[in-house]
């Protein structure tokens, strides 16, 4: 058996590695922190730690993280104020699983119901529809990415009859627009719409607009009924991980008693991650609310840094009421390859997360000024 990578393999993963690192260091269009230190964690690499099926259900396969796990949707539950004794969630792949997962439960209650999202919505949305084989109405979307409610009240004053279900996002994915959930709530007592069900897709703002107690709110006391965050997006993770958070009530329509691995089914995946939980663990107890808030604050002055200094060089950016995420035109195809950046209809941005400093940013603004000095 071959102990060893042999030394074109070794010089391979070597070129790789290195690669990889330098990439990290422009790394600004997307929303991943890049400054936490998980070192301490290393010697659980080297087990294969597995929470497969319900969180809160012990199970034969004991070499989890569920303890840790339990702990971390306990501080996500009280953070975005989940009905006392009427919730129920786990540690997911992402935020696209949480989005599969609250919409799962919403066609459990309602299987003839119609899901309204806005044209902004993340990707994900629309496969995850596909999948449940739901149907499903595209909301237009204001300039600045927010839902348009007037299209949403038309549409919803046509089907009626229907059970609606909302995918509201908190948070967009090029504009990080958050849909009102003030506003969805009032146009469904005005159509006297009963069967309703409201998922809140909070995977890039979710839990820095919670510690920071940004309005409109979104979380369960606001109208939830379930939503979804990323970990590996404000809070930094190695590996992309996230939530779901769920009205107990309603979940307990999905899950059934597995006796091979001696726990009951409750989520989308069999095997779940056991190394992420523990992630999420560390940081929230490293951090507290506290180290979370002062996170999100430094996060939105290097945003609004960020806007000035693109606006000193004639870039015309932007960015919506207290979000990380800073909107311009597109530059050149070297500039968004050197910044990996992400680029929709002739709109780029990037996105401030931890680990995105000021002198960063002066790079980045430094490359355009280089790259539009031979126009002037």
């Amino acid at each position: 058996m071959q102990t060893k990578l042999n030394s074109v393999d070794f010089e391979r993963l070597n070129a790789y590695m290195k690669k990889a690192e330098k990439r990290s260091e422009h790394f600004i269009g997307y929303p991943i922190a890049r400054d936490f230190d998980y070192s301490e964690l290393y010697p659980l690499l080297k087990l294969p730690l597995n929470n497969v099926g319900d969180p809160q259900v012990e199970s034969t396969y004991d070499l989890n993280s569920r303890s840790l796990e339990q702990e971390v949707l306990q501080f996500f539950a009280q953070l975005f104020n989940a009905p006392q004794n009427n919730w129920w969630g786990y540690v997911t792949n992402g935020g696209s699983e949480g989005n599969l997962y609250g919409l799962y439960v919403a066609r459990e209650l309602y299987p003839n119901g119609i899901v309204y999202y806005s044209e902004s919505t993340h990707y994900s949305v629309q496969k995850n529809i596909q999948l449940l084989n739901l149907r499903s109405i595209v909301i237009s979307t204001q300039e600045n990415g927010e839902m348009d409610y007037n299209d949403l009240k038309q549409m919803i004053q046509m089907h009626r009859d229907q059970p609606v279900i909302i995918l509201a996002n908190i948070g967009t994915t090029m504009t990080e627009a958050k849909d009102d959930l003030t506003e969805i709530k009032s146009i469904l007592r005005q159509l006297a719409v009963k069967n309703q069900y409201i998922h809140c897709d909070a995977a890039l703002a979710g839990t820095y607009s919670a510690v920071l107690d940004l309005k409109p709110g979104f979380d369960f006391s606001c109208g939830s009924d379930s939503l979804a965050i990323s970990g590996h997006k404000f809070i930094g993770s190695p590996i992309p991980c996230g939530l779901v958070l769920v009205k107990k009530n309603y979940k307990e329509r999905i899950g059934r008693a597995v006796p091979y691995i001696g726990t009951v089914d409750t989520t989308i995946t069999g095997s779940r991650n056991g190394h992420s939980p523990v992630f999420l663990w560390y940081a929230i107890k490293k951090m507290g609310i506290d180290g979370l808030r002062q996170r999100a604050l430094e996060s939105l002055e290097v945003a609004a840094y960020a806007v000035e200094k693109l606006n000193e060089i004639g870039f015309g950016a932007w960015r919506n009421p207290s979000a990380l995420t800073v909107v311009f035109p597109q530059p050149s195809l070297k500039i968004c390859l050197k910044w990996q950046i992400a680029t929709e209809n002739g709109q780029s941005h990037i996105i401030c997360m931890p680990g995105i400093t000021r002198k960063k940013i002066d790079e980045f603004v430094s490359d355009l000024v280089t790259e539009m000095e031979p126009m002037v």
